[in-house]
């Protein structure tokens, strides 16, 4: 049996994933904001009080790489965190009014991004992969 890793589904989804990161970066850069970054940024558009724990399961991310996101964002001036009034060990995170303001300006551009990414792929296309894709992501949580 031979491996060919122009075949592989790993390298091709990962030579996927880089391309695409680029082309999202490259959209957001007027703003100075990363993918990861905008990743985190949406999670707080959902959810607007949350504690960096859980910002790290939504965005399946490890802790400390969030944090990492988090200081960079909060120098931005888009987030910043309160002593969580339940636990004085732990702390919230809230957007800023710069924050908030980020989701009507930067999801049109990311918008864009995706559909240079999905030009030639129909609907159901893009539904069928993104269900292929979960199931896989399913498959490796054990």
């Amino acid at each position: 049996m031979t491996f060919k890793l122009d075949n592989s589904l790993g390298y091709l989804l990962n030579r996927t994933n880089t391309r695409m990161k680029n082309n999202l970066l490259h959209h957001l850069r007027d703003y100075d904001v990363t993918p990861e970054q905008w990743a985190v940024l949406n999670r707080l558009w959902e959810k607007e009080v949350i504690s960096p724990k859980e910002l790290a399961e939504l965005t399946s991310k490890d802790l400390p790489t969030i944090v990492r996101i988090l200081s960079k964002l909060e120098k931005k001036g888009f987030i910043t965190r309160k002593i969580n009034p339940e636990d004085s060990r732990a702390y919230l995170i809230f957007l800023t009014i710069e924050g908030r303001e980020l989701q009507g300006k930067l999801t049109p551009l990311a918008l864009e991004a995706l559909d240079k990414a999905t030009r030639g792929l129909d609907k159901k296309q893009i539904e069928e992969f993104k269900v292929v894709l979960n199931k896989m992501f399913e498959n490796l949580d054990s």
